[in-house]
């Protein structure tokens, strides 16, 4: 099979385009035929060695897919030959990754995709709404009729963030760019900030008169120094980018006020917790509520390049979208191939990542 992977840690060109043996599925997995993949920050992380994880080389990158099962193991119930698959939780904790012709996915970590959803769509959605209803539910405990504060919310997570905050009936007070400020309402914010006001912490708080009941930054700029003083008593700050910062913590008012500051990868999230998420996921995805911005295609022979560009910034709040050949039901864009080359059998030594600086783990 076809497949995008590394012999070793290291920038985006060492990721090799070729093939590799088809992998072998166990008696819980399922064999998934996979029509599209994409690339999240988290996978250059992983890539690169700035997130620690065990990595078994030749090693296949990415973390999210969407296919069709080809097979399923007598102890995966449920998964019917040909039915249409997705996952977001490949390429991490020794499991290999997602940009493959053929990826073996154990049971409960697949999720069926709902009967009309385009797969560019669920593929370039799953991995940031699973981050946005992770902060929102089990880290920021938002409720109905609470406030909610979200910077960077004409990004990918902070959309995310907006269109799932809505769905659980908080009202949204959207951080972002001008330009994206009637993006930002369309998801459903009933007020947005421009966060390049030099006085946007008071605009925030101007649109929130009893106090910020959660606080989540998707941007990674962190500035609880900002933060603190617009939470309401026993408001909550969720952190989940911004791997780099070192934010001055103003730790009296934040406890005289009940306040908390949770932290969270979507990586550590159980098994459990994915699936809730993916209820929601395509529950929203089913009626159309949430969708990609915008979707940059390429073919999956250009995964370094789809690496190079997330990591350079380039990509301006576009999703890639890595078709695999032959196996895309909705036609993308024409793009050019490359020649396979001919590694080695997936295996070899686990080998655990070093840990380096920069940027968002999810």
């Amino acid at each position: 099979m076809r497949a995008a992977y590394i012999e070793r840690l290291g920038p985006p060109d060492a990721i090799r385009y070729g093939e590799l043996a088809p992998p072998a599925a166990g008696p819980t997995d399922v064999l998934v035929d996979v029509a599209v993949t994409t690339v999240n920050h988290v996978d250059t992380f992983v890539r690169s060695g700035a997130w620690r994880t065990p990595v078994t080389f030749p090693f296949v990158v990415g973390r999210d897919l969407v296919g069709t099962v080809s097979a399923a193991g007598p102890g995966a119930p449920g998964f019917r030959v040909g039915e249409r698959v997705w996952c977001n939780s490949m390429g991490h904790a020794g499991r290999q990754g997602a940009a493959a012709e053929k990826v073996v996915v154990p049971a409960d970590r697949l999720y069926r995709l709902p009967p009309g959803v385009p797969e560019a769509d669920a593929v370039a959605v799953a991995h940031p709404a699973a981050t946005a209803h992770l902060a929102l539910n089990q880290h920021g405990r938002v409720r109905a009729g609470e406030t909610v504060v979200v910077v960077g919310a004409g990004g990918n997570v902070g959309s995310a963030l907006v269109v799932l905050a809505v769905d659980l009936g908080a009202r949204v007070v959207a951080v972002a760019s001008a330009g994206d400020a009637g993006y930002c309402r369309s998801l459903g914010a009933a007020a947005v900030v421009d966060y390049r006001d030099p006085e946007w912490a008071r605009r925030v708080l101007e649109h929130s008169p009893g106090g910020v009941d959660a606080y989540i930054d998707a941007a990674g700029r962190n500035d609880v120094a900002a933060a603190v003083p617009m939470l309401a008593k026993r408001g909550r700050i969720v952190v989940l980018a911004g791997l780099r910062t070192r934010p001055v913590l103003p730790v009296g008012e934040l406890y005289l006020k009940d306040c908390s500051i949770h932290g969270f990868a979507i990586s550590q999230a159980t098994t459990a917790e994915l699936a809730d998420a993916a209820r929601t996921i395509n529950r929203l995805l089913a009626a159309g509520r949430l969708r990609p911005r915008k979707v940059a295609w390429l073919p999956l022979s250009e995964a370094a390049e789809a690496h190079r560009r997330a990591e350079a910034g380039e990509l301006h709040g576009s999703r890639v979208v890595l078709a695999v050949a032959g196996a895309v039901s909705q036609t993308p864009p024409a793009v050019g191939g490359a020649v396979p080359q001919t590694p080695p059998a997936i295996g070899g030594a686990v080998l655990p990542a070093p840990l380096a600086g920069g940027g968002a783990v999810t």
